[in-house]
């Protein structure tokens, strides 16, 4: 998180409003809260440059609940995944409940390291359901993949990373806890015209024109990670916008790429066209092996944290979120370095 988000989320925490409650405190109905809902909702489109014709929600129950949220609501006849990972797995596994859903591709067989490209979609999809970003393999697909049929996207660990054409998307989702606030809210950008087509009966906290006509108070809303999330979009807007965040990202993302390329102790897991702006993922080179614990070991006696990769890839993952700054993606690289040269 940027440093300011966090520190206004902890005095709204202690004082909201200068209204002596606190922000955990307050009633969601309160004109002081409406307020901050309309304004995060309001800058999601203009930092996403969200046309006209679409709805903002922040709803519980994460990227997870929208893996069945996306099929209830859009889901008539059939709908494509595309498998890069395991969320687009899962993702994939719900809609099987709610109609014919298939996989257009996958890139399992290489345990995730690329982005499938050569691929149809069927034209009588309702829609076309990617996951923008990797996090446990280290890919991503780098724009909106260019298909005649609207797309749905779990976007949850590269949203606000990058300009995204909004306007080819029936559906766009992402669970907070990556590049927008703490954990606890997702926010879905959902256009209105798709809504009410399906023939099913959907549940009112899964039916996304009620939490539309509520805006987004149909059930108590998590107050919290909502504040948190509208004082990272000031910092957003503040720092260039996602233009400002994409040359950031590329910028971070290209000094530790070189090094893991010229640092003869590691190599990278994702194809190189495909590694990921966020989840930098790699491990030691098969003749230094014995090795992977000792390096984990020094990049924490020199203050890294969160280094260890996931156990589907095994080495390391340095994840660089918009917040990431520069400094700490070069101390990791000093570090990277330094123990290359007592080898």
């Amino acid at each position: 998180m940027p440093r300011v988000s966090i520190e206004a989320t902890a005095q709204a925490i202690l004082n909201f409003n200068d209204s002596g409650l606190s922000l955990m405190e307050v009633s969601h109905r309160d004109k002081d809260f409406d307020a901050v809902m309309n304004q995060a909702q309001t800058l999601v489109k203009e930092v996403l440059s969200v046309p006209e014709g679409y709805s903002v929600l922040f709803l519980g129950g994460g990227a997870s609940m929208q893996f069945c949220m996306v099929p209830y609501n859009l889901l008539e006849k059939k709908a494509a995944y595309l498998n890069t990972g395991v969320w687009a797995g899962k993702a994939l596994k719900e809609a099987t409940a709610f109609g014919e859903a298939i996989e257009v591709a996958s890139s399992k067989d290489k345990n995730f390291s690329y982005i499938p490209k050569d691929y149809t979609v069927p034209a009588d999809v309702d829609y076309f359901h990617i996951t923008t970003n990797n996090t446990i393999f280290g890919t991503q697909l780098k724009g909106d993949p260019q298909v005649d049929v609207m797309l749905a996207a779990d976007m949850s660990s590269d949203i606000f990373s990058r300009p995204v054409d909004v306007s080819r998307y029936a559906v766009i989702y992402a669970g907070a806890q990556k590049n927008l606030a703490c954990a606890g809210v997702t926010v879905v950008i959902v256009k209105d015209e798709l809504l009410g087509k399906v023939s099913r009966k959907i549940p009112s906290m899964l039916d996304y024109r009620i939490h539309i006509a509520e805006k987004s108070m149909f059930n108590t809303p998590p107050v919290v990670p909502i504040f948190t999330a509208l004082q990272t979009l000031k910092w957003i807007q503040a720092n260039g916008g996602v233009e400002g965040m994409k040359k950031i990202n590329e910028a971070k993302a290209a000094l530790l790429y070189d090094e893991i390329d010229r640092n003869k102790l590691f190599k990278g897991t994702a194809v190189a066209e495909d590694r990921s702006l966020m989840n930098i993922c790699f491990v030691m080179a098969e003749e230094y092996k014995e090795l992977e614990g000792d390096f984990l070991k020094f990049a924490q006696s020199k203050g890294m944290s969160g280094l260890k990769g996931h156990r589907s890839v095994g080495g390391f993952r340095a994840s660089t979120y918009n917040a990431m700054p520069v400094e700490s993606v070069k101390a990791l690289i000093d570090c990277m370095k330094e123990f290359e040269a007592q080898k």
